[in-house]
């Protein structure tokens, strides 16, 4: 996964556990930036009668560093307020929910948007209403509209949505965590050897499964820093972006009578920049402290990427089919090109007309270089098929983070720092054999781009 459920601990938190990330320029309007971030990772959308929602306690946030220091120089706060308009009845809504203060929708959410930058805080919006989760075809007839009434243009420029989508995220849980079982991988025939361990076509295991985004659409001069300012001119256009979820530190129970509080500083919980980092990258004995680490501090964790675990172990699992990826783990030498695309960016030089570096810090972000225009045929593959817009240039919500990650582990990307080497055969063509097309809620073809949430009527699909 992305990040569903990544570590031990906020697996056991999922209001506050940050699932997926993109930041992308904004294909209809290239003067702006979208960055969407997804909680509450793996809703069955019949989740009545208590529907799945962000939480009150938790502050979620969508953090941009523009000078590469791997601190935020603009965040985007998102916090949230639940309301109940009939504390006598058990039910969500006692009647279809057609607009955003329907009288039949008994617990509705809303949200305050603050902006921190600077060392200020400005809040751009007091209680923006959230839309329903999407029951049904008599609770929630006519739900893009719902939507469509709780997206909103702020007079400071950004667009912005929070609410329930479709999980846009597509991978093989079961195939790629039962020993690296990648289905459409193992009936190649590599060096006329034909690999085979598990027959059967691979199974979006995400299909059909809700999330929360918090999303917004920002004027890239709001997030940009200015040139003048930096001796490395072509880094200006380049942004870090991460997200998080923060909850205070002390939580006290409440009796029959009084409810739960919460008090005290805010600490972060959650966090997430690159897919699969904490997922693949990080050790199981350090993924609870990772994500309460700002990214500042992600020089502690670069040894596990320059000799990732993954890396040694395709070899492993695949016998003779990477045999210069297994010389290359056993030289011991380190994985330049991994701390390029994960922790630095890639600098200029190594790919025509592209970078997309911070500069030395090694911190895990999304790094997006915003001066590269909107690919009108975007390739799935991002930067590895030729198309400069995608990951790992940001991400956008087609790209197969998930095929780009392990194709990169497993040695495709190593040339670009050591041009003696020659990726095994295999290397271009590890997959899980999954694509957008796989995701049953179709993209949208612009914001909040993630699909329609499923309902609970129809999904799972009547036998």
């Amino acid at each position: 996964m992305s990040s569903h459920r990544e570590a031990p601990e906020i697996s056991k938190d999922p209001v506050a556990d940050s699932s997926d990330l993109y930041a992308f320029v904004t294909p209809d309007h290239p003067d702006t930036v979208t960055l969407i971030a997804n909680y509450v990772p793996l809703q069955l959308p019949s989740g009545g009668p208590n529907f799945f929602e962000f939480g009150d306690d938790v502050r979620y946030e969508i953090h941009v560093d523009n000078d590469g220091d791997g601190h935020p120089d603009v965040t985007y706060r998102f916090e949230f307020t639940t309301e109940i308009t009939n504390p006598n009845s058990f039910l969500y809504n006692t009647g279809p929910i057609e607009s955003l203060d329907s009288k039949n929708w008994n617990r509705r959410q809303f949200y305050r948007l603050t902006r921190v930058a600077d060392g200020r805080e400005h809040v751009l919006a007091h209680k923006l209403p959230c839309p329903p989760c999407n029951v049904g075809p008599l609770s929630t007839p006519k739900y893009r509209e719902l939507v469509r009434q709780a997206t909103y243009r702020l007079s400071t420029g950004e667009k912005v949505f929070a609410g329930q989508r479709a999980d846009g995220f597509f991978v093989d849980l079961g195939s790629i965590f039962d020993l690296g079982t990648l289905r459409p991988f193992q009936q190649l025939h590599v060096a006329g050897k034909k690999i085979f361990k598990a027959e059967g076509e691979p199974v979006n295991s995400l299909d059909r499964m809700n999330v929360h985004s918090i999303a917004v659409q920002v004027p890239l001069g709001r997030v940009r820093r200015k040139a003048a300012r930096y001796a490395a001119a072509d880094r200006a256009s380049v942004i870090g972006v991460w997200t998080s979820a923060s909850r205070q530190q002390v939580r006290v129970l409440g009796d029959r009578v009084a409810e739960d509080t919460a008090a005290g500083p805010f600490t972060q919980v959650s966090r997430l920049g690159n897919p699969l980092f904490n997922e693949v990258v990080v050790p199981m004995s350090r993924k609870d402290l990772w994500n309460t680490l700002p990214p500042s501090e992600d020089k502690r964790f670069a040894q596990f990427v320059e000799q990732p675990e993954l890396a040694a172990l395709l070899p492993a699992l695949y016998p003779g089919v990477f045999p210069n990826l297994d010389a290359l783990n056993k030289s011991k030498k380190a994985r330049a090109d991994l701390v390029a695309i994960l922790l630095t960016g890639i600098p200029a030089g190594l790919i025509d007309g592209f970078t997309n570096t911070t500069g030395d810090v090694q911190a895990d972000m999304l790094r997006l270089n915003t001066a590269i225009p909107p690919n009108r045929k975007p390739d799935r593959f991002g930067v590895l098929g030729g198309d400069l817009a995608g990951f790992p240039n940001g991400r956008r919500v087609g790209d197969d983070v998930v095929s780009i990650s392990l194709r990169a582990i497993a040695g495709v990307t190593v040339p670009l720092v050591d041009k003696a080497f020659k990726p095994d055969a295999a290397a271009a063509a590890v997959t899980p054999g999954l694509s957008a097309a796989d995701v049953t809620a179709p993209f949208l073809g612009d914001f909040p781009f993630l699909g329609t949430p499923y309902d609970g009527f129809g999904n799972p699909p009547a036998s």
